[in-house]
C-alpha cells in the first residue's frame, strides 16, 4: 500500500489506524524525535517471541536469529548498505564500548569529537578524558562546516573521530561528512558517525556520502519505530578489529572448536557481538521493517512528511508572535537544514514542557531547548492545535 504526503496531511491521518494501542489519534504526541509510537503489529510480534520460547524452550534461537537477521537487512536498507555488516546490541552505548575497546589508544591516546554529541558519547568520552585519553571536542555549531573543522584537527595520533549526523540538541543537519572520511582515511583514524537523528527521517547513503570504510551507530528507539533493546553497529568491509569488551557470541560459529592462538574473533559483524540477550525486541522490530515496507513508508516519502511538519510547525509558531524573551525560534538556518524536529527556545523550557503536558502536549526539554518532534501518523491539525495549545501556555508565562 502507498501512503501520499497529502492524504497523511488529512485528519484522521490514515496512518493512524494502526496504532490504535497508542491511541495517536487521540493525543498530541510531539515526541517523535524520541520516542514514536509503536504500530500495533510490534505487538504480535511481541507475544509471537513469548509463544516461540513457550514451545520451543532452548531450541527457540534459530527462530530468534531469524528475527536478527532481519533486523540487520532492515537497518541496512535505511543506511542504503545492502550486504553490509550490522552488529546488533541493547543499546548504542554498548556498541560504543566495544567500537572503543577496540581501538589502538596506547598508540593513538587520542579521540575527536564535537560538543554537540548525544549524552552516550559526551559522558563516555568525559570518563576517558578522566583517565588520560585526550579528547579534542570542536564546536558542534555553526553545523554547516562541523564535519571540516573535524577534519582539520584529526591527526596521526587520533584513534577516531565521532560525530552525530543530526545533532540531537539544535536538529542542524551535519553536512559533509566524506570530508572528515577522507581526512580519516588519509592519517589512519577510524570515523564513527552517530546517525540516530537520521535513520527513517533523514535519508542517510552510507554510499553516497562517502562512507563506506566508516563505522556508524544508531538504533530503532526514535523514528524507527521498533522500541527499546534494537540498536545498531555498522562496520567497514573487511573490518578486523578486535573488541577488549568482547561477548562469547562473538566466537559462536567456533564453539565447538578448540581456541588456538588466544581469544578468536568470527568475521564481519560477528566480532562486535555480545551475549546472550532478549530477543523479544528483535520480533517486534522485525514486524515493525515489514509494517514500514508494506505501507511504502520509504525514507524519501517520510522525509517530505517530516519537512512539511516541521514547516508547519514553526510557521504556526511564528503566526503567534510571542515575546521572545519568553520563547523564541532561530532562523539562522533554513528548515530543509533541520532533521526531524523544531527546537524552540526558552529560558524556562523544562517548566513550558511540564505545563504543555498537562494540557495534553507531549513533548521534551533540554536546557533551555524545547524539542516539537512530529511523526508521520499525525495530522495537520492535531499539530496547529498542538502550537495553540503552546501560545496559550507561553502566554499565561509572561
Amino acid at each position: 500500500m502507498g501512503h501520499t504526503p497529502e492524504a497523511l496531511a488529512r485528519h484522521p491521518n490514515p496512518l493512524a489506524a494502526h496504532y490504535r494501542r497508542f491511541r495517536v489519534g487521540e493525543r498530541l504526541l510531539l515526541t517523535g524525535h524520541s520516542h514514536q509510537a509503536w504500530p500495533d503489529c510490534g505487538f504480535a510480534g511481541q507475544l509471537q517471541a513469548w509463544l516461540d520460547a513457550a514451545e520451543w524452550v532452548d531450541d527457540k534461537w534459530a527462530r530468534a536469529f531469524e528475527q536478527a537477521d532481519a533486523v540487520r537487512r532492515g537497518f541496512a536498507q535505511l543506511l542504503d548498505d545492502p550486504g553490509g555488516d550490522i552488529a546488533l546490541g541493547a543499546s548504542t552505548h554498548e556498541l560504543l564500548l566495544r567500537f572503543l575497546s577496540a581501538l589502538p589508544l596506547a598508540r593513538r591516546p587520542r579521540l575527536v569529537t564535537t560538543d554537540g554529541e548525544f549524552h552516550t558519547i559526551r559522558r563516555q568520552l568525559d570518563r576517558l578524558a578522566e583517565e588520560g585519553i585526550e579528547v579534542v571536542r570542536v564546536p558542534a555549531e555553526p553545523a554547516d562546516d562541523a564535519a571540516a573543522r573535524l577534519a582539520d584537527v584529526v591527526d596521526d595520533r587520533t584513534a577516531a573521530a565521532l560525530v552525530s549526523s543530526v545533532f540531537f540538541g539544535s536538529g542542524r543537519i551535519v553536512p559533509g561528512l566524506g570530508i572528515l572520511a577522507e581526512r580519516c582515511r588519509r592519517v589512519g583514524a577510524a570515523l564513527l558517525v552517530d546517525a540516530y537523528h537520521s535513520l527513517n527521517v533523514v535519508p542517510f547513503s552510507v554510499r553516497a556520502e562517502g562512507l563506506a570504510d566508516t563505522f556508524v551507530v544508531g538504533g530503532g528507539y526514535k523514528y524507527c519505530q521498533l522500541g527499546e533493546g534494537n540498536s545498531f553497529l555498522r562496520l567497514p568491509p573487511g573490518c578486523r578489529l578486535r573488541p577488549v569488551v568482547t561477548g562469547w557470541f562473538a566466537e559462536f560459529a567456533a564453539l565447538d572448536r578448540t581456541p588456538v592462538g588466544g581469544v578468536g574473533y568470527g568475521e564481519g559483524a560477528a566480532r562486535f557481538a555480545g551475549s546472550t540477550y532478549d530477543p523479544t525486541s528483535h520480533y517486534r522490530a522485525a514486524a515493525v521493517f515489514d509494517f514500514f515496507e508494506r505501507e511504502g513508508l520509504t525514507p524519501a516519502l517520510l522525509r517530505t512528511v517530516s519537512r512539511h511538519q516541521v514547516g508547519l510547525l514553526a510557521e504556526r509558531f511564528d503566526a503567534l508572535d510571542l515575546d521572545p524573551a519568553i520563547i523564541t525560534r532561530g532562523r539562522s538556518a533554513p528548515l530543509e537544514a533541520l532533521g526531524g524536529f523544531l527546537v524552540l527556545h526558552a529560558p524556562a523550557a523544562a517548566d513550558i514542557c511540564r505545563r504543555l503536558k498537562a494540557a495534553g502536549v507531549w513533548t521534551d526539554s533540554r536546557g533551555e531547548a524545547l524539542r516539537l518532534g512530529p511523526a508521520p501518523y499525525l495530522s495537520d491539525s492535531q499539530l496547529e492545535a498542538a502550537v495553540a495549545i503552546l501560545g496559550e501556555v507561553a502566554r499565561s508565562s509572561s
